[in-house]
């Protein structure tokens, strides 16, 4: 789920995108070589941004439609809150909530798991990453990746939540001096960690029965996009690579193991042709070598992504692209930027927008 913490993006007005949480997540130096990259690819990102976007198919009514994919969907019943609450930080810390009045939540997904408890009022500001539409009038508090601690505490929240790729560490120590309660949350790095993330954002809010029903509900919905896969000819699944881009900055990375994207693609019946090559950390600089060892039947993307790159006539001219199956077929999965790592309460329409474009007529599951 992780990309690291050199990948955060950040466009000139000092924003960043909404995988920008993937991309703090710390990881461990990997030698001269991968540092070179890192710091190359950290500085072409201070120059370009990534956002919610348009793109994918509708996914079906259960799950909402496609013009809702910008939106979340609360549970119907109101939540009533059973406070004071403890709760075990993810950090160690243990912390105490006795409101929830006023609720920052400091990444685009607990935003989401939030609203989508029923919060949404309560909440009084997000960070850059939270694009769906019941957020988006809400004051920003951070400033490119970093969180402005002094813009929490002037909204003067009674609990925030944030995740351990959440910084920089003095900000979140400012604001724990201050005397605010502040969850740490653990990311979400896979489909598993769906019901999980929930049940602790629930639970610190004083409402667990409520994030029982949300998990099960996200959990359901899921499932049955997942019987929507259709059976795949002669049993051999599609492989599908997971690309970002960046092309304003000519960033252009092969998703491996740890890309994040490994558990949705695998969940819609398909092979992470990265991983399946054996590429075993998150990303890597593209090349033709490591694209011709993947040989992907499709592409998955990020729609910000590809319209980084002047959509498909402009993806095929980054090396080694044409030359694939996918390629030479054109056949891309487009996901909109601000849910497709988000492992949340929106996760099935993810899932489902996968499913529809990677079988479309033509797929290979068909």
């Amino acid at each position: 789920m992780h990309i690291s913490q050199a990948f955060a993006t950040r466009s000139p007005e000092g924003s960043e995108g909404p995988d920008a949480g993937r991309m703090r997540a710390r990881r461990p130096a990997r030698g001269r070589a991968a540092a070179a990259l890192t710091a190359a690819v950290a500085f072409a990102l201070v120059l370009t941004g990534c956002g919610g976007g348009g793109g994918g198919n509708s996914a079906p009514k259960s799950a909402g439609s496609a013009a809702d994919a910008d939106r979340v969907e609360p549970l119907a019943a109101p939540p009533a809150p059973k406070l004071p609450v403890t709760v075990d930080s993810a950090d160690g810390a243990k912390v105490t909530v006795d409101s929830t009045d006023r609720i920052v939540p400091l990444t685009g997904s607990l935003s989401e798991i939030v609203f989508t408890l029923g919060f949404g009022k309560q909440v009084v500001a997000r960070d850059i990453t939270a694009t769906f539409e019941q957020a988006e009038k809400l004051p920003v508090v951070t400033r490119a990746h970093d969180v402005s601690a002094e813009s929490v505490l002037s909204l003067k929240p009674t609990i925030v939540l944030a995740d351990t790729t959440t910084g920089p560490a003095e900000a979140i120590d400012q604001i724990r001096d201050a005397g605010i309660p502040l969850l740490v949350v653990e990311p979400a790095k896979e489909l598993a960690d769906v019901g999980r993330r929930i049940d602790t954002v629930a639970e610190a809010l004083g409402v667990p029965s409520a994030g029982t029903e949300l998990k099960e509900r996200t959990e359901s919905r899921i499932a049955a996009v997942q019987k929507s896969i259709p059976d795949h000819k002669g049993g051999e699944k599609p492989r599908v690579a997971f690309l970002y881009l960046r092309g304003s900055a000519s960033v252009y990375l092969l998703g491996g193991a740890e890309s994040g994207a490994s558990s949705l693609l695998e969940a819609a019946g398909a092979v992470d042709a990265g991983k399946e090559s054996g590429l075993d950390k998150d990303f890597t600089a593209i090349t033709s070598e490591a694209l011709a060892k993947a040989a992907p039947d499709a592409i998955l993307v990020m729609s910000k992504g590809l319209a980084s790159v002047d959509g498909m006539d402009g993806l095929v001219k980054i090396p080694g692209i044409a030359e694939t199956p996918a390629g030479m077929d054109r056949r891309v999965v487009s996901i909109d930027d601000g849910v497709l790592l988000n492992y949340g309460p929106r996760t099935d329409r993810v899932l489902t927008e996968i499913v529809e474009q990677l079988y479309a007529k033509g797929g290979t599951g068909q």
